[in-house]
């Protein structure tokens, strides 16, 4: 697999995408772009998703005990749980540790 053009406008455009999300300073301006970037749907099926993750990270629950309690379908536990062990990105992981250690 080849490296991408540093000059590719899609990583650029990706890039300036990452770089807005980490310009925001509070949750209110977050929450702002992310309801202008995002559809309801959109932001329900990540809201959905983390909880998944943490839902799987606490351990102690079955896969179906945790659709039911994120409202999520197994498909998506599942999903969200080989990203969470198997994945070489391991966002899901940065996230988790990040947020436990903020509390």
């Amino acid at each position: 697999m080849t490296a991408p053009a540093v000059n590719d406008p899609k990583i650029a455009a990706r890039d300036a995408l990452l770089d807005a999300l980490l310009a925001m300073q509070t949750r209110e301006e977050m929450s702002a772009l992310l309801a202008d970037l995002c559809t309801p749907a959109e932001l329900r099926a990540f809201t959905e998703r983390l909880q998944v993750a943490r839902l799987l990270d606490a351990g102690g629950k079955s896969y179906r005990e945790i659709a039911a309690e994120a409202g999520a379908s197994p498909t998506t536990v599942v999903r969200v749980a080989r990203y969470l062990k198997d994945m070489p990105h391991q966002g899901y992981r940065i996230a988790l540790d990040r947020i436990s250690s903020a509390d």
